[in-house]
């Protein structure tokens, strides 16, 4: 028998300074078996990044043709693309021909500068792509934060952001590996 995804639940209140975006979320998010509660959290950090009120979690680690989150338009174009993790280079290919902007969210320390210096100049031509990598103790420390039913306020500020849970905060300082070379239709 295949085992089940297990539910977390969140609240979370997003005050992203830098986009104007003040909202709250009552979000639901299915943790793959095999997937991590640093995996889950960076998630949840790239919903915060890029929210709006049209973006969503997909199926993510069980479908291999669906990012971790989208945003589409009323057409059911794909407008954002967001990934997390190290996904391979035809993938990410393949995204940036499917979406107008394409996200990456790299974690994991050593790994990610790896997985970074193996494909970050075969995808020079991907314009509508942007990479970016999360230090190991920002992933590390968001995924202490992980419970089942979670209350979080999330700050972003000046490309940085913050996460609490009343007794806990987390500073991240996302790190621009690659920076698209056109622009978003869309904030």
């Amino acid at each position: 028998m295949a085992l089940k995804a297990t539910i977390f639940k969140a609240e979370l209140q997003i005050a992203d300074m830098d986009r104007n975006y003040y909202h709250d979320h009552a979000l639901t998010l299915a943790r793959h078996p095999s997937e991590t509660d640093e995996r889950m959290m960076v998630r949840l950090l790239a919903f915060a990044l890029n929210a709006s009120d049209d973006l969503s979690f997909c199926k993510g680690l069980s479908t291999e043709d669906e990012p971790d989150l989208w945003r589409k338009d009323l057409t059911g174009a794909v407008e954002l693309w967001i990934q997390v993790g190290l996904p391979d280079e035809k993938s990410i290919r393949k995204a940036c021909g499917r979406a107008a902007q394409v996200r990456i969210y790299s974690y994991g320390g050593r790994g990610a500068e790896l997985w970074w210096n193996q494909v970050g100049d075969k995808l020079d031509r991907c314009a509508n792509l942007g990479v970016i990598d999360l230090p190991p103790a920002a992933s590390q420390g968001l995924a202490s934060l992980a419970q089942r039913n979670m209350r979080l306020q999330c700050t972003i500020q000046d490309g940085q952001a913050w996460f609490t849970d009343g007794q806990t905060t987390v500073q991240v300082e996302p790190v621009r590996l690659k920076a698209p070379q056109v622009a978003s239709r869309r904030p």
